[in-house]
């Protein structure tokens, strides 16, 4: 069932009180003593328990598929960065790639190793030229894999 909520999946609180229509993100599931399923969002700077019931879906965590879509698509945008030095230009691809492939393995550090080393590439290169149209597509592509890094490890 695709609108169970998840950890890591955005919700609006329609209860009423004084989180009503308030966003944020899931950061744990638990269940009480009457087997009712708790959801803990965090908002903000504080985490709230409130009832599955008392929570509407807004969007999904990103799937491992969608994530290797992602990556795929970063690496087909790296072949448009025409001002990325010799050593990023091989060094970025590959680490897309092993990224790509340490993903489904679920190894937390190696997956945070390449992406942070990915994201250093991209903010030294997007210094150079943060003009370009394809910037915008990399960021919202690096976001849905960090956020299913950071819902999902």
């Amino acid at each position: 069932m695709k609108n169970r909520i998840e950890k890591g999946d955005i919700v609006l609180i329609n209860k009423s009180g004084k989180y009503h229509n308030q966003v944020g993100e899931v950061s744990e599931i638990d269940y009480n003593i009457f087997f009712v399923k708790i959801v803990i969002v965090k908002l903000g700077n504080q985490e709230e328990a409130f009832e599955e019931k008392d929570l509407q879906l807004q969007t999904k965590k990103p799937s491992l598929e969608e994530v290797i879509a992602s990556v795929d698509k970063i690496i087909e945008l790296v072949a448009q960065i025409s001002h990325l030095p010799t050593k990023e230009k091989v060094e970025l691809p590959n680490r897309l790639k092993y990224l790509k492939l340490d993903i489904p393995k679920l190894d937390k550090q190696l997956i945070l190793k390449n992406f942070d080393s990915i994201d250093k590439i991209f903010a030294a290169t997007r210094e150079a030229d943060s003009s370009a149209s394809f910037w915008q597509e990399i960021d919202s592509n690096l976001e849905k894999i960090s956020w299913w890094i950071r819902t999902s490890l």
